[in-house]
C-alpha cells in the first residue's frame, strides 16, 4: 500500500504536470500557427480600451448575468472560491506575506470554502440532467464535473477532518514539507502523510487532481486559457 501511495504522490504528480505543460503548450502553439482568419470575429460594438472590455467579459460573465442570473451566481461563486483555494494551496508551499493582509489559518474559510465549492460543482452537474442543457451535453461534460467534484470533496475532507473532527495527525506543516519537496525536485513524504488515519484522503485527492491535469489539455476546459484572447477578438 505504501508503494502505491508513493507512486501516486510522487511520480504520478510529475507525470501529470509534465503532460499538462507539454500538451497545453502544443495546443496553444498549434492554434497560433493556424492561418489568420480573413474576416473579423468582432460581434460586440467596439468600445475602448478593448482589452479592458475583454477582461470585463472574461471575468464578470455579463451575458450569463443577463440571461441566466442564477447560473451567474454559481459561476461567479465557483471562480471566487477557486481563487481562495488556490491561495490556500500556495500558502501550503511557502509563507507569502501578501496573503496574510487579513490574518487567517490555512485554509481560508475554516472549511466552508471547500463545502461551498462542492455545492457549486454539484449544481453544474445536476443542471446537465435537465433540458435543454441535457441535449447539449456530451459524456465528457459529466466526467469532468464528477472528477472535479471528487478532487474538491477529498481535498475538503482533509481540512474538515482537521478542523471539524479534530483529526490533527496530518498538519499543514506536513503538507508544506511534501509540496515544497516536490517543487525543489527532492521528494519527501513525512510520516503522517502516508501513515496517518486519513492519509488515504490525501492520496485520493492527489490522484484525482493528477487525472484532471492530464485530461485538461485535451478537454473543453482549454477554453479557460483561451477565453481572454477570444473575448479580445470579439471586441475588435
Amino acid at each position: 500500500m505504501q508503494t502505491l501511495y508513493y507512486i501516486i504522490l510522487v511520480p504520478m504528480v510529475y507525470l501529470a504536470v509534465g503532460v499538462f505543460i507539454l500538451a497545453t503548450t502544443i495546443r496553444i502553439v498549434t492554434i497560433l500557427k493556424e492561418p489568420k482568419h480573413p474576416t473579423t470575429l468582432q460581434i460586440f460594438p467596439e468600445r475602448r480600451p478593448t482589452w479592458l472590455w475583454a477582461l470585463h467579459d472574461t471575468f464578470l460573465f455579463p451575458t450569463i448575468r443577463r440571461h441566466k442570473p442564477l447560473l451567474w451566481v454559481f459561476v461567479m461563486g465557483f471562480h471566487i472560491l477557486l481563487v481562495l483555494l488556490l491561495i490556500g494551496h500556495l500558502e501550503l508551499i511557502a509563507d507569502f506575506a501578501i496573503f496574510q493582509i487579513i490574518p487567517h489559518e490555512i485554509f481560508l474559510g475554516s472549511g466552508f470554502v471547500g463545502l461551498l465549492l462542492s455545492v457549486c460543482v454539484l449544481y453544474f452537474l445536476f443542471r446537465r440532467f435537465r433540458s435543454p442543457v441535457r441535449e447539449l451535453s456530451v459524456p465528457e461534460d459529466y466526467y469532468l464535473l464528477i472528477l472535479l467534484f471528487l478532487i474538491v470533496i477529498f481535498g475538503s475532507e482533509l481540512d474538515w477532518a482537521r478542523r471539524w473532527y479534530e483529526y490533527g495527525d496530518m498538519t499543514p506543516e506536513d503538507y508544506r514539507t511534501y509540496l515544497f519537496s516536490l517543487l525543489v525536485l527532492k521528494p519527501e513524504l513525512p510520516y503522517n502523510v502516508t501513515f496517518s488515519g486519513h492519509s488515504f484522503m490525501l492520496v485520493l485527492h492527489v490522484f484525482f487532481a493528477n487525472l484532471f491535469l492530464m485530461v485538461f489539455p485535451f478537454s473543453q476546459l482549454m477554453h479557460s486559457i483561451l477565453t481572454l484572447p477570444m473575448n479580445k477578438l470579439r471586441r475588435g
